[in-house]
């Protein structure tokens, strides 16, 4: 098993949970969010549930691509996952290294952080190395599988 494909299937499990939890449940996932007695969104900002059901369904967005990439096994759609990853995951945990609640302890503080982080690292993992099963072998603009055409 590839460990691009273990990486895809944590990041679709994580965002399927979050996605899941903030769209269903949204007061629930801000007043809990990770859960185990901890509170990391709740302590930074007042409760909104436009805004928490948007995570919800982006997350869920993010999940989708994510389990296409599982589904279609190739070099591209593992890249494409990745940049979705990166593009939330690197705003994500530059905003969270910026921005420590006065409410957040210092081991939550952490936690958050590398979580945050993991993200970024499984997003760039995604893009830098995928699976290599359908990488173009030689540089070429016409399209996979046609032929060139006849000579008029």
């Amino acid at each position: 098993m590839a460990i691009t494909w273990v990486i895809l299937a944590i990041l679709a499990v994580q965002g399927a949970i979050v996605g899941l939890w903030a769209t269903v449940a949204p007061h629930s996932w801000y007043s809990s969010f990770p859960g185990f007695g901890t509170q990391w969104v709740a302590v930074d900002g007042p409760y909104n549930h436009h805004l928490a059901g948007d995570v919800g369904a982006f997350f869920l967005a993010l999940t989708a691509v994510t389990i296409a990439a599982l589904v279609v096994e190739g070099t591209t759609a593992t890249r494409i996952a990745g940049i979705g990853w990166l593009t939330f995951g690197i705003p994500h945990f530059v905003y969270h290294a910026a921005h420590r609640p006065a409410a957040l302890g210092a081991t939550s503080f952490a936690v958050s952080l590398i979580g945050a982080f993991l993200l970024v690292v499984a997003g760039l993992f995604c893009v830098f190395a995928p699976p290599l099963g359908d990488v173009p072998r030689q540089s070429d603009s016409r399209f996979p599988g046609r032929r060139p055409r006849a000579s008029r």
